[in-house]
């Protein structure tokens, strides 16, 4: 029976990678305590230097404020379509009592 694939939190990589960076212990060593692969944490490890630094630059409020604008005229088409098919549906069944 194959084994399942484990799925990790960003918390536990954050932890791993951070626990990299210190040195106390090598890659291996730190693999077998989190029992996983090392090539898995060199992974996470390449993955956090590369988009770390992502983490501080300044955001502005027009980017939070789009994606809020995206789910709301997603909602809104969404509520049209709707509402498009209903009265399609009441002119179909207004023809048929006329």
């Amino acid at each position: 029976m194959p084994k399942k694939r484990r799925v990790h939190s960003a918390e536990f990589k954050l932890k791993a990678v951070m626990e990299i960076l210190k040195g106390e212990k090598t890659m291996a060593q730190l693999a077998g305590d989190l029992e996983v692969h090392p090539l898995l944490l060199s992974s996470w490890k390449k993955q956090f230097l590369e988009e770390g630094p992502r983490i501080f630059e300044k955001r502005s409020k027009s980017s939070g404020e789009s994606l809020l604008e995206t789910k709301e005229k997603v909602e809104l088409f969404e509520q049209i379509g709707r509402l498009k098919m209903e009265v399609e549906w009441l002119k179909k069944k207004l023809k048929i009592l006329t």
